[in-house]
């Protein structure tokens, strides 16, 4: 089974085809980081994967999107485009919690990784607490505030996604046991955080986005609303109703 997956909830404007069976592997993947540009890149990296591995769009059986949380124009720009492939192809359509992918993708034991903000050596990492202790992800909301979930080392959510400063979230791990932390908002604010921050994933994976999929994509579960995860209003607001003139 062929799988589109999109994601453009971060400034990483990301589209891939993913096979799945009874196993899940990418094909093609492109990724480009540039915020205010997702509208002009997702369509031709979608154009670009499939060239790459040789399929059409009639291939496709699925489309998978991450649904944030992001900043409102952006990822609104990746669900939309979701939702238009499927409903031209009439095939399903499968969300996933943009932080799952990344919490996902950081579940893996951690021994001989870099981490920024730490001076443990990977020696020290190996069979510590940092190896199966639970992750932090977070990624950049823009007004110095990040979105954010704690996962378990196996890529379990523990906690709801949620907006906040990264002060605030700081306080908030106190009690949570988290040992390391990955995504773009751990790594804007790991001085404030106060957790080692490992510089992979930095955004949401294409590979862990499919795998989370996967088994709604095997047993070919109901189409699915793709409906965005923002955690705060836009910025645009629709006006408020017109002054009284005064005779």
């Amino acid at each position: 089974m062929l799988v589109l997956v999109l994601d453009s909830s971060t400034p990483a404007v990301t589209a891939a085809l993913a096979e799945i069976t009874d196993d899940v592997r990418l094909l093609a993947s492109r990724r480009t980081v540039d915020a205010r540009a997702h509208g002009e890149l997702l369509s031709p990296q979608i154009a670009a994967c499939l060239a790459e591995s040789g399929a059409t769009a009639a291939d496709l059986t699925a489309v998978v999107a991450g649904l944030g949380p992001g900043p409102f124009t952006g990822l609104r720009v990746g669900l939309v485009t979701a939702a238009s492939v499927a409903h031209a192809l009439d095939i399903p359509t499968y969300g996933v919690n943009s932080l799952d992918a990344l919490g996902h993708a950081a579940g893996t034991d951690l021994a001989g990784t870099d981490l920024a903000g730490t001076d443990l050596a990977s020696d020290d990492l190996a069979g510590s607490d940092a190896a199966t202790g639970r992750v932090l992800a977070a990624t950049d909301a823009r007004r110095r505030e990040i979105y954010w979930a704690v996962y378990a080392a196996d890529g379990r959510r523990l906690t709801d996604p949620a907006v906040g400063a990264p002060a605030a979230v700081a306080e908030a791990l106190a009690g949570l046991g988290v040992t390391t932390a990955v995504g773009d908002g751990a790594l804007r604010y790991a001085e404030l955080l106060g957790v080692p921050v490992r510089p992979e994933p930095r955004y949401p994976d294409a590979l862990a986005l499919a795998r989370l999929a996967a088994d709604r994509v095997r047993t070919a579960a109901p189409t699915e609303p793709l409906t965005p995860c923002y955690l705060r209003r836009p910025d645009a607001v629709a006006a408020a109703g017109r002054k009284p003139v005064l005779q």
